[in-house]
């Protein structure tokens, strides 16, 4: 006998149907309308450098909310400071749970501030090369982690390698790292590990 989808109460006949899907993830890639080539590896701990021309549109790879800003470069080589090392940078966290950061910013966009709402393909800043990126060709430092309490630059760098990512993402597809982050704050132990490489 097939199950009855209205059932009688108290308070008269109810209707009840199936819980509604969650709408699919749509991804951007998180520079827009330029030439780019990145690579499959990155120095001393998992990220993706893609190379685009100074000021070509950073944008929002999801929808989500803006967690992190720095509008101003403070990297000094002498100092070497690692939460300075992004310069101008925007970290997001997307509906999928996941943190999303660029930085070597030559600028951040206008009304791109902490707790703003953004959409996917919001623009975000400009391709540049501040902080630790001064000497290198312009690019954007692109990480994936999990959330933490700001300030935790050592995970907001990067803790998952973001390029299959971005080979889907570029193709038009819609590859989610959710999955991967979730394995990776589990291996971690805890939300906030010790840093371990380039202290």
């Amino acid at each position: 006998m097939a199950a009855s989808t209205t059932s009688t109460t108290a308070a008269g006949p109810t209707t009840t149907r199936p819980a509604a899907r969650a709408a699919p993830l749509h991804y951007r890639f998180p520079v827009a309308g330029c030439r780019t080539s990145y690579g499959r590896s990155h120095h001393d701990y998992p990220a993706t450098d893609i190379f685009a021309a100074r000021g070509c549109a950073v944008v929002a790879p999801v929808d989500g909310r803006i967690d992190e800003v720095s509008r101003s470069d403070r990297w000094s080589p002498a100092s070497d400071r690692g939460d300075d090392r992004g310069g101008r940078s925007v970290s997001l966290v997307g509906v999928d749970g996941v943190r999303y950061y660029g930085s070597h910013l030559e600028a951040v966009a206008a009304g791109i501030a902490p707790g703003a709402l953004v959409r996917a393909g919001r623009l975000l800043g400009r391709v540049g090369n501040s902080g630790s990126a001064r000497v290198t060709a312009t690019h954007l430092h692109f990480g994936i982690s999990w959330p933490t309490r700001p300030g935790v630059w050592w995970v907001r760098r990067g803790v998952v390698s973001p390029w299959r990512y971005l080979d889907s993402w570029r193709a038009g597809g819609d590859l989610s790292p959710a999955s991967a982050v979730r394995a990776a704050r589990a291996a971690a132990g805890r939300e906030i590990p010790p840093c371990r490489a380039r202290c």
